[in-house]
């Protein structure tokens, strides 16, 4: 062989070499400021039952710190709740949000759930997650009576929501019953007071409030005057007085407290399916929204919920939740089915 082609060989072993090197050693250190990693190749699809803003706050940032695409499907707690069920363990499904527990429990009766993973649930207290394990809280509600301020003093507020079964309270205030919001209440009331209790107190509900579709549409009319006051979650409230406050203007919120039934704090959850093809990028997204930047996207952010995880504050506009004096509820004891058997025998539904 020649000078010239020994040098070429040479060159060439050298090219082959380095490329060798660069395959072994893994893409290039990134800027260590960034929060940005390399793009990834898995996808994982969400069926979303809690407000779709929100998990898009969730997803958005998780993406961004992951690489790992999401896909989600939106729909309410009852509807994502049963579709699982009816899909069974032939689910697309990889993680499922819900904004209240008993969805999260009827799926995890069907045994439908894994893990939510290790990391996930050291992020969340014991309070806010089910006694089973099989999922994890991500975020939580409070119970509040809103009632117009220009009808009810503070003195003639109800001093326990079992009070507004008294023929007092007759026509005078209102919830939404259709809603998985007020179910999530009742099924917390039945837990706490017993199945012939709550029957009894339904059956009261039945004369004594005014239906509406949804809470925002109660709280309206409990600012319009149309009705004293209403059962509904506290975020409602703070969510339109951060906007123009048109429909809360005329509204304050009354907390029960003294660990009664209106002083329930509904859990949403967060859970991973069993017939997930992709169980770690669906646990590490539940470690994401549970974990420090997904709770403070609680903190931070327009939804007005509150974050369960990591230790981190509520935002500064809300009742802490150590101060709500709720009462101890396990989420895996909430029970969908037996509320929609009570408020239907009780004409609700």
């Amino acid at each position: 062989m020649n000078r010239r082609l020994r040098l070429l060989s040479a060159t060439a072993a050298a090219a082959v070499a380095a490329l060798t090197l660069a395959a072994c050693s893994g893409p290039a250190a990134t800027d260590s400021g960034s929060s940005t990693t390399k793009p990834s190749d898995e996808t994982i699809t969400v069926y979303n039952a809690q407000h779709e803003t929100l998990t898009k706050e969730w997803i958005d940032a998780f993406e961004k710190e992951t690489g790992i695409e999401v896909q989600v499907r939106n729909g309410d707690d009852t509807e994502m709740s049963n579709q699982i069920i009816q899909e069974g363990d032939r689910s697309p499904a990889d993680v499922f949000l819900t904004e209240n527990s008993p969805s999260m429990t009827a799926v995890e009766k069907a045994g439908l759930f894994t893990s939510p993973g290790e990391e996930a649930l050291k992020n969340v207290p014991e309070q806010y997650r089910p006694s089973s394990e099989k999922w994890v809280g991500i975020a939580a509600r409070s119970t509040v009576f809103a009632y117009n301020t220009t009808k009810l003093t503070e003195a003639q507020l109800p001093k326990s929501m079992m009070d507004l079964a008294d023929p007092a309270w007759k026509g005078r205030w209102a919830a939404s019953p259709s809603g998985a919001d007020f179910q999530a209440i009742v099924s917390a009331l039945v837990q706490l007071k017993g199945e012939k209790a709550a029957e009894s107190w339904l059956q009261a509900m039945k004369t004594n409030s005014v239906a509406y579709k949804g809470n925002s549409t109660a709280m309206k009319a409990v600012n319009a005057g149309e009705i004293d006051g209403a059962i509904i979650y506290h975020y409602y409230w703070f969510g339109d007085q951060a906007q123009t406050g048109e429909n809360s203007k005329n509204v304050a919120l009354h907390y029960f407290k003294n660990q009664d039934p209106g002083a329930f704090v509904s859990i949403s959850g967060g859970g991973v399916l069993k017939s997930t093809k992709h169980k770690a990028a669906a646990q590490k997204f539940l470690a994401f929204i549970t974990g420090k930047k997904g709770q403070e996207v609680l903190q931070n952010g327009t939804s007005f919920e509150y974050p369960v995880g990591s230790e981190v504050p509520a935002n500064s506009e809300l009742v802490p939740l150590t101060d709500l004096d709720a009462p101890k509820i396990d989420p895996a004891t909430l029970n969908s089915k037996k509320v929609t058997d009570l408020m239907t025998q009780a004409g609700l539904l």
